[in-house]
């Protein structure tokens, strides 16, 4: 066979042999656990998701108690979960492109194409997508990719931190000015017209949305998307740029060099901060949740509880998950289970977007329509089934090709050249 020159060896990509199984497991997990959180946004409207008034139908006590349970187990944390996995698999990504002689330029394209795809299954399929936020804070983070570990490490907790504090502020303010008024009265005119406006505007947009989706055309969810949808998402991803991707991205960065994946770190230290942020992290959120739900859910309560008090406690979940699940990688890869989760981990890419593609076409009005139909309870029946799905098909498709279909495409225009697929 003739050899390869020095570009050709930059520009090879990983091979099977060369992948860390363990990043592989986790974010089967994180892709399954991913479905779970989304499927009040795919069956239901993105309101839904947050509060449980926003139900096409009057939420009844088993939604009300299913969003308590999912935003104590899932919410938040499977994507944070993505993310540190996001960061990790770019340092990865970018080690072994530089042992093979190549520059940033290359995770640069790879990063590029990355927003191509989300930004198409954004206008096109899903509003929900998370594909663009990832590409938009690997660019930014490009740079950062030569600090060392500790710099990266303290960067991303002191970003996190300070988005968690604004969020809080934001919302926590709204919250109190809404149950206060002597808090009101201090706010300027427009402001105080937001806050009280606030609740009527969101229930009259929910109403439409439902109305969209339940009975628009394909043509009429796409027009929404570019026309309506598009300019306000540039200013939310760039600012969920900065409070929660890229700091958990740089974390997950750091978490990679120190050894969190592979055995490089202490598995009694481990354990014992895995467990204390798991446990003490979901038991603040509980607390949360609880105060809400006890409360039936009020708008800025419910809104405050959800997106603003949740990050702190939530980031403490998402590490003790990470150190956890990298200690048990190594006993569950051994099972069937393990394996098939590895499989659903390695093609997360095909995963994540062809669980909008099936899902999508079920709920929306010019497939199946069957939006808006569903309780959580009920909707949860769809989870399983979609969980049972990609554990089957992607180890039976890895058994016959060498990358997911999506993996394959993304590898070919990152390289610009064509792999073969088939084993």
């Amino acid at each position: 066979m003739e050899a390869l020159t020095a570009d050709q060896r930059a520009r090879a990509p990983v091979d099977r042999g060369e992948r860390l199984v363990t990043l592989d497991f986790i974010r089967g997990i994180a892709v399954l656990g991913i479905v779970f959180a989304n499927i009040a946004a795919f069956g239901q409207t993105m309101m839904a998701y947050i509060w449980p008034y926003a139900l096409a139908h009057p939420p009844g006590p088993s939604d009300k108690l299913f969003w308590l349970v999912q935003y104590v187990l899932v919410d938040g944390k499977m994507r944070g979960l993505f993310t540190l996995l996001f960061g990790a698999g770019m340092m990865l990504f970018m080690q072994r492109a530089w042992a093979r002689g190549a520059t940033r330029w290359l995770q640069a394209r790879r990063l590029g194409w990355l927003f191509l795809f989300g930004l198409a299954h954004f206008l096109l399929l899903w509003h929900g997508d998370i594909l663009q936020l990832y590409a938009v804070s690997g660019l930014l983070l490009l740079p950062a990719l030569t600090w060392r570990p500790k710099a990266k490490l303290i960067t991303g907790l002191t970003l996190y931190v300070l988005g968690s504090l604004a969020f809080g502020f934001q919302l926590g303010g709204a919250y109190a000015a809404s149950t206060n008024p002597a808090i009101a009265a201090r706010l300027k005119p427009e402001q105080r017209k937001e806050v009280f406006e606030s609740e009527a505007k969101t229930i009259k947009n929910n109403a439409d949305l439902i109305h969209l989706y339940r009975d628009g055309s394909f043509a009429q969810v796409a027009r929404h998307m570019v026309f309506e949808k598009a300019g306000p998402s540039i200013g939310q991803t760039i600012f969920l740029a900065l409070v929660e991707t890229m700091p958990l991205t740089l974390i997950g960065m750091a978490l990679f060099e120190l050894g969190l994946f592979n055995g490089g770190m202490d598995p009694a230290a481990m354990r014992r901060w895995g467990w204390t942020g798991v446990l003490a992290g979901s038991a603040i959120t509980l607390t949360l949740g609880l105060w809400a739900y006890g409360a039936d859910f009020p708008f800025f309560l419910t809104f405050f509880v959800f997106i603003g008090a949740s990050p702190l406690p939530r980031l403490a979940v998402i590490l003790g998950l990470a150190a956890l699940l990298a200690l048990w990688a190594p006993r569950a890869i051994q099972t069937a289970l393990g394996q098939r989760l590895v499989a659903a981990g390695r093609m997360a890419f095909s995963n994540y977007l062809g669980t909008s593609l099936l899902l999508v076409p079920i709920f929306n009005g010019w497939g199946l329509g069957l939006f808006g139909r569903f309780g959580r309870v009920e909707l949860f029946g769809f989870v399983i089934a979609v969980w049972i799905l990609m554990l089957l098909w992607s180890e039976a498709w890895l058994e016959r090709y060498r990358y997911g279909p999506l993996e394959w495409l993304w590898r070919c225009l990152t390289y610009g050249r064509i792999f073969p697929l088939r084993r």
